[in-house]
C-alpha cells in the first residue's frame, strides 16, 4: 500500500516531506508527535498518507463515542484509541499508562485541540511528553507550499513558557487548508 500512498500523496497531491525526513529511520520508538495548523478534515488523510510515505507507525486518540460500529473499525484500522472523556482519572495519567504498556508508540494530535482558531495551545500533550519522558516531534500542515516539515526531536524541559514558544515558532507563517483558522 506504500506505492498507493506514495502515488496519492506526491504525484497526485503534489506534497513533499522536507526536514527530519529520516523520522522512521530514527532509534525513537516512543514519542509525541503534533501537527499543526489543524484547520479542516482535509488534514486527517495528509497525515494518513504522511505516515505510510514514511513507513512509521503512529496512533491517535478520540473520543469513545467516535469508536462504534462501523466507523469505529476503521479508527482502530488507523491506529485510534478511544479515550472515555467523562472517567475521574486524569486524561494525561491514562495517556501516559498507554506509553509504559506499548514497547512501540507514536501518538499524534493537534495541539490546538480544535480545527477553528485558537490563541492558545492545550498543554496535555506536553504534560504527558514530560511524565512519560518522551520527545515532542513537531509536523506543519503547510496547505500553501504543499508540505509537511519535520522536526528533530524536541525533549520538553522544565520551562513550559520557554517550550511552547519554541514549538509556536516552529510553525510561524505555516498556512493549514483554511488560512484564517491557521
Amino acid at each position: 500500500m506504500q506505492w498507493l500512498a506514495n502515488l496519492l500523496y506526491f504525484k497526485l497531491l503534489g506534497w513533499k516531506v522536507v526536514g527530519n525526513t529520516q523520522i522512521s529511520k530514527t532509534l525513537i520508538k516512543k514519542a509525541i508527535i503534533i501537527t499543526a495548523p489543524h484547520t479542516s478534515w482535509h488534514d486527517f488523510y495528509i497525515a494518513v498518507l504522511l505516515r505510510s510515505v514514511l513507513d512509521i507507525k503512529t496512533n491517535f486518540i478520540g473520543k469513545k463515542e467516535l469508536f462504534v460500529f462501523p466507523i469505529g473499525w476503521f479508527f482502530r484500522a488507523l491506529g485510534g484509541i478511544p479515550i472515555d472523556r467523562h472517567t475521574k482519572e486524569k486524561k494525561v495519567d491514562i495517556i501516559a499508562k498507554l506509553f509504559e504498556e506499548k514497547e512501540e508508540f507514536r501518538m499524534t494530535l493537534a495541539p490546538e485541540g480544535t480545527r477553528k482558531k485558537v490563541d492558545k495551545w492545550r498543554t496535555g500533550f506536553y504534560y504527558i511528553a514530560k511524565k512519560a519522558k518522551l520527545p515532542i516531534i513537531m509536523i506543519t500542515l503547510d496547505f500553501e507550499n504543499k508540505q509537511n516539515k519535520i522536526s528533530e526531536p524536541f525533549y520538553p524541559t522544565d520551562n513550559l513558557e520557554a517550550d511552547f514558544k519554541f514549538m509556536r515558532d516552529y510553525f510561524i507563517g505555516i498556512k493549514g487548508k483554511i488560512v484564517e483558522y491557521s
